[in-house]
């Protein structure tokens, strides 16, 4: 069972996700919240494993509240936006979220959102975060950060991360190498393990971050 908080200033827009999280079995509503100080206080205290954010509310943003939720280390955090390109949302997963998902998605869509989340798996599409990353992180072409801390990578692993910044799944990219989707599966985990990051996400903004790739690049 995977417990969930909803966090969004809009009482009609929980309402609508509670209904479609407690249809399954698997998946329960233990709060909600209707702003980032609120979500903050009860994910510390109902200490959930799944935070389900709206990025744009008052007192306190979505960004700051998954920046103090992910610090915390009791819950994961999935951020929803209305915009597919949305400068919050990509301050959301530079700053811990697990994954970012658009309000319009799909109930099917969500439910597996917040169960691939509550395991440990990222949901954002590379190619959204992408998209996010080409709009809003380094647009002249700089880097961000130091690409030495990528000198922990073997060739083959800067290689795959390359491909996973740039939006290749794991059978692409086992297509792609040559290799087996287990053997990239173990590239992945060591990629995260050396670059103490969490998630495809954190890679794929790392990745960009330090100019391994940069923003318009196919």
């Amino acid at each position: 069972m995977a417990r969930v908080l909803l966090v969004d200033d809009q009482e009609l827009m929980r309402m609508g996700f509670r209904m479609v999280l407690e249809s399954q079995d698997d998946l329960e509503v233990v709060g909600e919240a209707g702003n980032g100080e609120e979500a903050v206080e009860l994910a510390r205290s109902l200490r959930p494993d799944v935070v389900l954010m709206d990025v744009r509310m008052p007192v306190v943003d979505g960004v700051e509240a998954t920046r103090r939720i992910v610090a915390e280390g009791s819950s994961k955090v999935l951020v929803m936006t209305t915009f597919d390109l949305d400068e919050y949302a990509l301050a959301a997963l530079r700053g811990g979220a697990g994954g970012f998902l658009l309000k319009d998605t799909p109930p099917d869509g969500l439910v597996t959102a917040v169960r691939s989340v509550a395991s440990g798996d990222a949901v954002v599409s590379p190619s959204v975060t992408r998209r996010l990353l080409d709009r809003f992180l380094g647009g002249d072409g700089g880097a961000l950060r130091d690409p030495g801390v990528l000198d922990v990578l073997t060739e083959r692993e800067r290689e795959v991360l390359v491909l996973v910044a740039k939006g290749l799944s794991n059978a692409e990219l086992a297509s792609r190498l040559f290799l087996s989707e287990a053997t990239i599966k173990t590239h992945v985990g060591r990629i995260l393990s050396k670059l103490d990051i969490r998630d495809r996400v954190q890679a794929v903004v790392l990745a960009y971050e330090t100019g391994l790739v940069r923003p318009g690049e196919k």
